[in-house]
């Protein structure tokens, strides 16, 4: 079993699907003819997507944080300092961990609210057995 897709409500679809495509680099993928709402797909991974959807009356959670609701990608560690680049440069704010780990991480809010973790891919390849 593996993950299929999230999805995020937004009041701004274009600027929230330019956000993730401009800093994580996540491709537009085809969007199925049955949602009657302004919405995108983007491909995180293979046979991995986020699906976008305006919600005019979306607020972000009070929960978005470390300790409540986020969400965890992984990415080279060497890319890194690359990526926080592209998120400040584009509106993000990057949140320093309030959790010590013994690998580098970090978090940031996107221009919604919503938190995601930043987590090196050779982590979870050392998780494997």
């Amino acid at each position: 079993m593996g993950f299929a897709h999230l999805t995020l409500a937004t009041r701004d679809v274009q600027a929230t699907k330019s956000f993730f495509e401009q800093t994580l680099g996540w491709t537009p993928v085809h969007r199925p003819g049955n949602i009657d709402v302004d919405a995108a797909w983007l491909q995180v991974a293979p046979d991995q997507e986020l699906h976008i959807v305006h919600s005019p009356e979306f607020h972000p959670s009070r929960y978005e944080e470390e300790f409540g609701r986020h969400m965890a990608v992984a990415f080279p560690q060497s890319e890194f300092e690359g990526i926080k680049e592209k998120l400040k440069a584009n509106g993000a704010e990057l949140i320093k961990p309030k959790r010590e780990t013994p690998f580098e991480r970090f978090f940031f809010r996107d221009p919604n609210g919503y938190v995601f973790e930043i987590i090196p891919t050779e982590r979870r390849s050392e998780s494997k057995p």
